[in-house]
């Protein structure tokens, strides 16, 4: 039961994480292509796909946790401080996901309203500077504030899986 355990938590980090990985980080750099204005219509139409790959996977990756306390209170190591740390990582993003998914959809929504350069996105901090929650223009921060979140996402991956490995 434990090998079996073991193939589906590993199955759900690859099938769920994996896809979110990759789409998370190619969403800025296609946001970026739509608001350049260059074959605007296939971009937006990219970014649509890896907004649902975004959201539906993310959906999946909630199996990642559950087999892996199921691994883990099978083997007895609820307490190792390895594993106390990937558990704090992964809520950890968890809680990102939860700003990137809304950050994402505010960028398709002002995209398909038409919005350009002066498009606000709810949430998103101003290339100037701006308090956090002011509204700012879709072209001066949301690509950048969709890759960072990205990138803390994956990396905190990164050092779960490591975790995971090495258990120090």
């Amino acid at each position: 039961m434990s090998k079996l355990l073991l193939v589906l938590h590993i199955l759900a980090v690859v099938i769920g994480l994996g896809p979110v990985m990759v789409a998370s980080s190619m969403f800025p750099s296609v946001l970026r292509r739509a608001l350049a204005g260059g074959d605007a219509a296939d971009a937006r139409g990219a970014l649509g796909v890896l907004g649902r790959i975004c959201r539906v996977y993310a959906a999946v990756s909630i199996a990642v946790p559950v087999f892996g306390f199921g691994l883990a209170s099978m083997h007895g190591g609820l307490g190792k401080p390895w594993l106390v740390a990937s558990i704090v990582l992964t809520v950890v993003a968890a809680g990102v996901l939860v700003f990137l998914l809304p950050a994402q959809q505010s960028a398709l929504d002002a995209l398909a309203g038409g919005g350009g350069a002066e498009a606000p996105v709810p949430g998103a901090v101003a290339a100037e500077g701006a308090l956090a929650g002011a509204p700012a223009t879709a072209s001066a921060a949301a690509p950048g504030r969709l890759a960072m979140l990205a990138g803390i996402f994956n990396l905190l991956w990164v050092v779960v899986a490591v975790l995971m490995v090495l258990r120090p």
